[in-house]
């Protein structure tokens, strides 16, 4: 249970730090500060997701809340509009906490009304339910306790905002303990279920110019017109709590309590389900279980709340730590079927539009992060039929399309390095672009390309070998030892003791950024013990935070240390000195692996994980962001919750601090060898035999 009391919810600058996420594993959410201020356009107790896991809309905004008492008012609600903040209800509120979700208590004269949100799992449904906290007496109350809410609606795509219009269509259908709104033609219905006294639509009318504080900041339309069609009125002394069921779909407000209770139930099993008794692997656990969603009848990553979809590199980079750590090995499994089916020309998709559209084939990196979800999911499940029934062969296709070529120049070159790249096109991970301007420019052969690429030729030797394919066992193997010789010759930086971050040809890109962490963390790696070694120095020194790795050195003169401004401005810092935290996570299986998971390494690992333990029970409210700025003191920006940032985290926590390793290798039988290809030897799970050594692939 997390709580934050009347000084920080009183406080308005502080809470509106802190925000809360529902969600409902479609795709949808509920979203807002903890006073019920909505700073973002993503704000709102209904985002429907209408084509799961895309296609949402804000539906229900908000609930004006005011609690009569003998005719006087006294309103709950808060809002920002031009110069004023009105009403002021985050005076009234006592406590904010999570007990599993959301929970309001607010306090007038004596009197307790506690606020709770939730989302039905598997539903477009927000729960929002009001009761009495006065320990069940009535003596205290006054003889006249009524509830009202207002509901106001946006109705429109999430990424955009609401303006008075003549369109909208208020007149709203009524039936005993049910309202249903039909705004707009072509989007969904809004239900609104409820065990209310008394509905009033008279008097429908628009909230107008309310702020979003967070889009002004950037540069974004930070201004939206609400409408309330209707009025809800509760007698709180007649009914033992007041619910509402916000919905695209007709429910029954009396189920809400049975509701309430599945939910509370599901997330308990999440924590009994986290693979070590530990605070911070269970919160993150729980974190993990928001980022699985439906995409038809399988599973998909949201890659980020509020604004993201599932985007092909995240989901493979997440899968381990979001489906494999915490035991869900058929939600792993669902989601490799579901990109497999979308490979085309040898690249997985960069991501699913929120649009429903075709997906898009942008990226060098998310079908080789393929290779590596795949090892990991056999790693932990041996489940070789599937693989051969319905991977291996699409893995043979990528393979072969990355060696005849396949969109933007990916190629393997004569040296059995990946080159990659067009003018004016971002492929790797740091993608950002303003208007022509390419921010980081990585055409040829990006460092953590060549770690991915090796990666991937080893772990189809082992496949290969495992289900007898020596042919193809023997191409890959001579394949990856060229691919091994050439990268320590071409990518060696000697005089700064660490790696290139990008070879174009001749020219050596010799900024300090952490891409080249991948070339230690991944199982398969081309580097000696000793420049393993240096290059984890250097990491360190240079791009550690408490809250992940900066995606470049402080030195360096186009490094940029805060993210904010308009988009141009926030783009052109994304990968210029930002922290990742999810880059934590590679950070610690390296330096794990190189210090043989030893006592001492570990106790070094918790210390750097406690910033994160903290976070999670402050700003963060159980869930890590997307990045943090890259000068003290590292404020959290971008998106709220971020899937790699959760799910690497809590990877590298489990596996590598608390050292509980699947201990499986890629044997399918005693009869079938396993093929290893490593540097930093993984193939002994045992950590005192983390021996480093140079080999090739070898059986």
């Amino acid at each position: 249970m997390m709580h934050f009391r009347r000084d920080v919810c009183g406080n308005l600058e502080e809470a509106l730090r802190h925000e809360w996420l529902e969600t409902n594993g479609l795709g949808g959410f509920a979203s807002s500060t903890i006073i019920g201020l909505n700073t973002r356009r993503y704000h709102g107790l209904l985002v429907a997701a209408t084509k799961p896991p895309v296609g949402r809309f804000v539906l229900l905004s908000k609930l004006e809340e005011t609690l009569v008492f003998d005719g006087r008012a006294f309103d709950l609600s808060t809002n920002c509009y031009p110069s004023v903040v009105h009403p002021q209800g985050f005076r009234y509120l006592k406590e904010f906490r999570l007990d599993p979700f959301p929970v309001f208590a607010y306090e007038i004269e004596g009197v307790r009304i506690e606020k709770t949100v939730f989302m039905i799992q598997g539903d477009n449904s927000t729960v929002i339910r009001y009761q009495l906290a006065n320990g069940g007496s009535s003596q205290s109350l006054p003889e006249q306790v009524i509830l009202e809410l207002r509901p106001l609606i946006a109705f429109r795509d999430y990424h955009s905002t609401t303006h008075e219009n003549s369109a909208l269509k208020w007149a709203v259908e009524a039936a005993p303990g049910r309202a249903c709104i039909s705004p707009y033609p072509g989007l969904p219905s809004l239900y609104l279920a409820h065990n209310a006294g008394h509905l009033e639509s008279a008097n429908a009318s628009w909230y107008r110019n309310f702020e979003y504080q967070a889009e002004r900041e950037r540069g974004l339309d930070f201004r939206e017109d609400l409408f309330n069609p209707c009025v809800l009125r509760f007698d709180l002394r007649e009914v033992p709590s007041a619910a509402v069921i916000a919905s695209i779909e007709p429910r029954e407000a009396t189920r809400a309590d049975e509701y309430r209770q599945s939910e509370i139930s599901r997330r308990a099993s999440l924590v009994t389900c986290a693979p070590v008794k530990d605070g911070l692997v269970e919160a993150l656990t729980v974190a993990a279980d928001q980022f699985i969603v439906a995409r038809g009848k399988q599973k998909t990553v949201i890659a980020g709340y509020h604004w993201f979809g599932d985007w092909g590199r995240d989901t493979m980079i997440a899968l381990r730590g979001l489906a494999l750590t915490t035991g869900r090995h058929d939600v792993a499994r669902g989601i490799l079927r579901t990109f497999a089916r979308h490979v085309d020309r040898g690249m997985l998709p960069n991501r699913f539009p929120d649009a429903g559209e075709g997906a898009e084939y942008n990226t060098v990196d998310a079908a080789l992060w393929f290779f590596e979800a795949v090892r990991s999911y056999l790693e932990h499940t041996q489940d070789f039929d599937f693989v051969e029934s319905e991977l291996y062969s699409v893995l043979t296709q990528i393979v072969s399309w990355h060696v005849g070529g396949t969109r933007f120049g990916i190629k393997v070159d004569s040296d059995g390095l990946l080159s990659s790249g067009e003018p004016g096109v971002q492929l790797t991970w740091m993608d950002a672009k303003v208007g022509n301007w390419v921010v980081t420019p990585r055409l040829g052969k990006p460092v953590e390309i060549q770690a991915l690429w090796y990666n991937a030729l080893c772990v189809m030797q082992d496949i290969a070998g495992c289900l007898g394919d020596e042919v193809s066992n023997n191409r890959y193997r001579a394949m990856a030892a060229l691919t091994s010789e050439s990268f320590n010759r071409l990518f060696w930086n000697d005089k700064m003791s660490c790696l290139y971050d990008v070879v174009n040809d001749d020219s050596r890109d010799a900024s300090i950024r952490p891409n080249q962490i991948f070339a230690i963390s991944l199982p398969y790696t081309m580097l000696s013990l000793e420049r393993a070694k240096r290059v984890l120095g250097v990491v360190r020194q240079h791009l550690l935070t408490p809250y992940g790795l900066r995606t470049l050195a402080p030195s360096d003169p186009q490094y940029r240390g805060r993210y904010a401004g308009d988009q141009a401005s926030r783009d052109a810092a994304y990968h210029q000195g930002t922290v990742w935290p999810w880059l934590m996570g590679p950070f610690l299986t390296a330096y794990m692996k190189i210090h043989g998971r030893n006592e001492r390494a570990r106790r070094q690992a918790e210390v750097w994980l406690c910033a994160f333990e903290d976070y999670l029970l402050d700003s963060g409210i159980c869930q890590i962001p997307e990045i943090f700025d890259g000068d003290e003191p590292h404020r959290p920006v971008g998106c709220i919750a971020q899937a790699w940032s959760v799910a690497e985290l809590l990877r590298a926590t489990v596996e590598d601090v608390h050292g509980v390793r699947p201990g499986a290798t890629l044997v399918r039988s005693q009869e079938s060898p396993s093929v290893r290809g490593n540097s930093l030897n993984e193939s002994d799970k045992s950590p005192q035999n983390y021996v480093a050594q140079r080999v090739r692939c070898t059986s």
